[in-house]
């Protein structure tokens, strides 16, 4: 039995936080290609990348790694990640 895609997106963002606790645009990328490999991004991988740049953005992300958080952001039609802690 293979993972739903929205579930692998998050499996696979464990592994790009967990050696630097931080998410690199590279990281991003390849966690967006996967959200894409059937053509389109669909509404729980859209929740599930808006809940990873949330942490990441949280954690804190260098400029170009910001950049690109915007652009998939406006890509996807998404909200901006919020910046704030949950409680």
């Amino acid at each position: 039995m293979s993972l739903s895609s929205h579930l692998k997106i998050a499996v696979e963002s464990i592994r790009c936080f967990t050696d630097d606790g931080k998410l690199d645009v590279g990281e991003l990328n390849y966690l967006l290609g996967l959200a894409k490999a059937d053509g389109h991004v669909d509404d729980e991988e859209k929740r599930v990348l808006v809940s990873i740049m949330t942490k990441a953005t949280e954690a804190g992300v260098d400029a170009g790694t910001a950049r690109r958080i915007r652009q998939v952001t406006e890509e996807l039609g998404l909200s901006a990640p919020s910046t704030r802690r949950r409680i």
